[in-house]
């Protein structure tokens, strides 16, 4: 025998490939895998859940009657996935309804083309699965890869709804701390464009009004003759907003080879979001969570002798 052969190997070896199937309509899992299979015999898809190569939104399920909603992607894998224990998770705050973690700097919020299973959903899911084998988290908005900060996932389809239903109207504040090559010149203000994509699935600011409106609202609170520290408002929540309207304005966000080619001092995007402040859609409670700056941040400012907290001070005569 090859001990080389994948243990849970099919004789139809395009049933073995890495596949995706979204969902459109509340189901359970296997009622969902019978159909997208068609073809295959009973036993040959239930194997498939059995020998843990299913997974939900790159979260591992092995549960026939696990409940899926619309938007979920099932994804099946060519060898079993482990779940892993999820101890030291960075909660800020957990109810029945939602759950809100500080997200580390160079995790995906969710599964990617390339990253199925290392993502801020994943660990969340494994972690509450820990608690009963059928809870699951839903998606209410994400950061992006390399941006680190205050991420919440709703614990019910319900809430997740409510939320995303509501969210420019319930969310009130949403901050992040921007570090960005150069002075600026004017030491705060406001960009608004319609954001669009373009073939290469990047943002770009346009006249278009066909685009998504986007606001962002800046304030230096650092600079030093290299960088400037910004405190980051925005008003909507677009897709790499502010990294598009910090270079814009010709001050690409440190480490962002993305949108521009600036200095990477950190090893990381200098992007973090700070604040999510929100009125609750069920209790109508206000609730504020922050994340303190990285270290990182702060020492690239305390190693060099010219900062200032506050920018426009006036000069003494």
């Amino acid at each position: 025998m090859n001990k080389n052969k994948p243990r849970f190997q099919h004789k139809n070896k395009e049933f073995n490939r890495i596949r995706e199937f979204p969902v459109n309509k509340q189901c359970e899992l296997l009622d969902f895998l019978f159909e997208v299979l068609k073809g295959q015999s009973r036993n040959s898809v239930k194997s498939v859940l059995t020998s843990k190569r299913v997974s939900v939104d790159g979260a591992p399920i092995t549960q026939f009657d696990f409940k899926l909603y619309p938007g979920d992607t099932v994804i099946i894998s060519k060898e079993p996935i482990k779940k892993k224990t999820r101890s030291n998770l960075p909660i800020i705050y957990e109810d029945n309804e939602i759950i809100v973690i500080n997200k580390p700097s160079g995790l995906l919020s969710i599964a990617s083309d390339k990253e199925k299973s290392s993502t801020a959903y994943r660990m969340l899911s494994d972690y509450v699965q820990q608690k009963d084998k059928h809870n699951r988290i839903f998606v209410v908005h994400r950061l992006d890869e390399d941006t680190s900060g205050v991420l919440m996932v709703a614990k019910n389809p319900d809430i997740q709804k409510a939320l995303q239903d509501n969210w420019n109207d319930i969310v009130s504040k949403r901050g992040y701390y921007a570090i960005v090559e150069g002075q600026m010149k004017e030491k705060q203000g406001t960009v608004k464009s319609y954001l669009k994509k373009n073939a290469q699935n990047l943002m770009y600011s346009s006249k278009d009004k066909n685009g998504q409106f986007s606001v962002t609202h800046y304030k230096v609170i650092k600079e030093n003759d290299k960088y400037s520290l910004l405190d980051v408002n925005i008003d909507s929540g677009r897709k790499n907003q502010i990294r598009v309207h910090m270079g814009d304005l010709g001050h690409n966000v440190i480490g962002d080879d993305k949108y521009g080619n600036p200095s990477n001092p950190l090893k990381r995007l200098g992007l973090h979001a700070y604040c999510l402040e929100l009125k609750h859609p069920i209790t109508g409670k206000n609730m504020k969570f922050t994340s303190p700056m990285p270290k990182e941040f702060e020492a690239l400012f305390n190693e060099n002798n010219v900062q200032h907290k506050t920018v426009n001070k006036s000069k003494k005569k």
